[in-house]
């Protein structure tokens, strides 16, 4: 986890710890440093596997005493069979992996339900920015410049609302984060981060 995010990582962890039923059997692709799987096993008594490609970040997850392996997001579903999960968490995921929609479709496959949480790269400072600057906006949320950022997809809560749209996936729950605060209304302009729990 970013020390620069670590506020608002609580946050949405706190969003995410509370979406998920008690002794859930949880996946969480993408787990970095274990600290949502940690928080999942000691609040709601979840059996948790994490999936990680970072190998500093594997170490501080095996330290805590958690369930990691080694391997590519993408190419790690397809070992797991239907419905093995009750929960699959992409939390601040998707955007870097290259091919998010057969992510998410596999996620629902192996997964009951799955919670997906995604940076709102149309906020409206980053809207600010772009309008007055003409630059590619760095925030706070997403401190990469052009050239150094993990990301390679870049879009707003309202485009992964309507992907769900046309993928028939049914968004159960979604939850908006900004201005380190739950956001109750206009999540797509005031939300720097969405969280949305999915089934198919």
């Amino acid at each position: 986890m970013n020390e620069q995010n670590k506020t608002h990582q609580r946050l949405d962890y706190k969003v995410i710890v509370d979406m998920i039923k008690p002794q859930s059997r949880v996946l969480d692709l993408g787990c970095g440093d274990g600290e949502l799987l940690y928080l999942l096993k000691d609040n709601k008594q979840c059996q948790g596997t994490g999936v990680e490609i970072d190998e500093k970040a594997i170490y501080e997850c095996v330290e805590k005493g958690l369930t990691v392996l080694h391997e590519d997001i993408q190419s790690s579903l397809k070992d797991y069979s239907d419905k093995r999960f009750d929960y699959v968490i992409l939390n601040e995921s998707l955007q870097q992996v290259m091919n998010p929609r057969e992510t998410i479709l596999e996620a629902l496959r192996v997964g009951k339900k799955v919670i997906v949480g995604i940076p709102n790269f149309c906020q409206i400072i980053s809207r600010f920015q772009i309008f007055f600057f003409g630059r590619v906006p760095v925030t706070k949320e997403l401190p990469y410049e052009w050239y150094n950022t993990p990301n390679v997809r870049f879009f707003s809560l309202k485009d992964f609302r309507q992907f769900c749209r046309m993928n028939n996936i049914t968004i159960i729950k979604e939850r908006g984060i900004g201005f380190n605060k739950e956001i109750a209304g206009f999540k797509n302009l005031l939300a720097n981060f969405g969280i949305y729990l999915l089934e198919q």
